[in-house]
């Protein structure tokens, strides 16, 4: 897979007619807590972009800063019976993205995108525009939109 980074996802708002200030940092914000600390926001507000493999085809859920994945939701979603959280190569492999680095928009085409329930409860949020020291502010439902989404329940339960 051809390299993907900030340029790709400049070029995806650019195409999609929405243009957006991508926020860049010196330090890594490679994990929510960076990234919150960065931004000065609520780690929740940080969109987590995660690969999951599913009998090993890429399926990609993002969620709230503050919150888990399940994976037993994953699996529910049908997209096969195995499902287990991408090593750093299947992200690369994948995406294009580096670790830390994905971006839920400007993904190659044919991954399914989920975006967990959590995200609503903030009116801004942040995901990763490319680089493990970059993000963009958008609101959840643009991003379920940009994305081309759905949106669904995957947190585990109590967080």
């Amino acid at each position: 897979m051809t390299p993907r980074g900030e340029r790709e996802v400049r070029t995806f708002f650019e195409a999609a007619g929405a243009p957006r200030e991508i926020h860049r940092f010196g330090e890594s914000t490679h994990n929510s807590e960076l990234a919150a600390r960065s931004l000065g926001v609520e780690v929740g507000q940080i969109a987590k972009t995660i690969l999951f493999l599913a009998d090993g085809s890429p399926v990609i859920v993002v969620i709230s800063g503050d919150r888990r994945v399940d994976p037993k939701k994953v699996r529910e979603l049908g997209h096969g019976r195995k499902v287990r959280l991408a090593g750093p190569e299947d992200v690369a492999a994948h995406t294009g993205f580096s670790v830390g680095a994905v971006s839920p928009v400007a993904l190659p085409e044919g991954i399914p995108v989920y975006l967990d329930r959590s995200l609503r409860r903030f009116e801004f949020i942040y995901p990763a525009a490319g680089e493990t020291n970059n993000m963009f502010r958008t609101t959840p439902a643009e991003l379920l939109s940009l994305s081309g989404g759905t949106e669904r329940d995957l947190a585990r339960s109590g967080g």
